[in-house]
């Protein structure tokens, strides 16, 4: 069971190996302080996208190392606009998404999308049946960041369809700590979308009372 799950990892670099396990943990540090609506989510963060972009770069995947270099900029940019503030008030609270900001999801969606195609036919890297499902969740990830960044409820949603798609996907290609991460980030994104879901409830009962 043990060869079966990481005897690709005999053939790694040894350096490789810790980086991907230290950029596993503060992955899942991430994602544990954005179910718990902590600032560290972004801090924790730069530091596991930061790690996978060299590691990506140097696995030749692409569309996972322009993803993660997307993750880092979104996570500058979250970490300000979290900490943005009306008074004492926080300026930007969990909210749920506009009609404007779902047409503009749906742009971004689409443009990733016919971005990373273009990018894997110029470098011809549709090779591999998980080359395609690289390009759709590419976008999911994209829309998900964005969301997350502007403290939207349905980001949550997003992280849980990508999630759930790139468990089997990352096995597949023979990054096994990986693909175990996203198993714990499926479960954290579920309980994450409730309690997000809950403060927005909340704040919207208060408004109204």
């Amino acid at each position: 069971m043990f060869d079966y799950f990481f005897a690709q990892y005999s053939t790694y670099p040894r350096l490789d190996v810790y980086l991907e396990i230290i950029a596993v943990i503060f992955g899942l540090l991430s994602v544990w302080c954005a179910k718990k609506d902590n600032i560290w989510v972004f801090p924790t963060g730069l530091v596991s996208t930061l790690i996978f972009v060299y590691l990506l770069w140097k696995w030749v995947l692409w569309g996972d190392m322009m993803i993660n270099g997307y993750y880092f900029i979104m996570s500058i940019y979250g970490w300000y606009h979290w900490t943005r503030k009306k008074g004492d008030e926080v300026a930007f609270p969990i909210a749920t998404i506009s009609s404007a900001e779902k047409r503009i999801a749906i742009f971004l969606f689409i443009f990733t999308v016919a971005f990373v195609v273009a990018v894997y036919h110029l470098f011809d890297k549709f090779t591999t049946w998980y080359a395609y499902v690289d390009t759709f969740i590419t976008g999911i990830f994209f829309v998900g960041m964005w969301l997350m960044a502007k403290r939207k409820v349905e980001n949550w949603i997003f992280w849980i369809i990508g999630d759930v798609i790139s468990i089997p996907l990352y096995f597949f290609k023979g990054y096994t700590f990986t693909s175990f991460q996203y198993v714990v980030f499926t479960i954290v994104a579920i309980f994450g979308y409730l309690e997000w879901k809950k403060i927005s409830n909340s704040a919207l009962v208060a408004k109204t009372e």
